[in-house]
């Protein structure tokens, strides 16, 4: 495994993430979350957890890397996709049934969090399929 790699693929999946999830839940899902003013943190929360989101989505980038990274086969952008959609469903799901059954939300929401969150990680396993790439000459990367 080479670690450089690792590690700038998983800083390139935290920066794309962040960005998505500004554009996607901090823009276009923002009225659906402000129908939750009990649920959600608001807007001008302190900066504290915003710096423990990030740290923890880089936390869980570097281990996407690497299980992306253990299930290689030909690496690339392309596979990177296929990686994002996989684990896109499966978080989706995980994330949107988990948040309905416990937090205060309606369908809706939940839905369009699902949803959301497989867009997102098709983007973000595309990115780390095109930033961790493997050697030619072998199949360890």
């Amino acid at each position: 495994m080479n670690y450089g790699r690792l590690v700038a693929a998983a800083v390139a999946g935290t920066v794309v993430d962040a960005i998505y999830g500004f554009l996607v839940y901090g823009m276009l899902l923002a009225g659906e979350f402000g129908r939750y003013p009990n649920v959600y943190r608001p807007n001008d929360a302190a900066p504290v957890f915003l710096m423990c989101m990030f740290c923890g989505i880089f936390v869980a980038m570097l281990f996407a890397v690497v299980i992306y990274s253990k299930g290689l086969e030909v690496g690339g952008a392309g596979e990177g996709l296929r990686f994002g959609a996989l684990l896109g469903v499966f978080l989706g799901s995980l994330f949107a049934s988990v948040s309905y059954g416990t937090l205060n939300i309606g369908r809706k929401l939940a839905g369009l969090m699902a949803v959301a969150g497989l867009f997102e990680w098709i983007i973000v396993g595309t990115v780390i399929g095109a930033v961790y790439r493997v050697n030619r000459g072998s199949r360890a990367a």
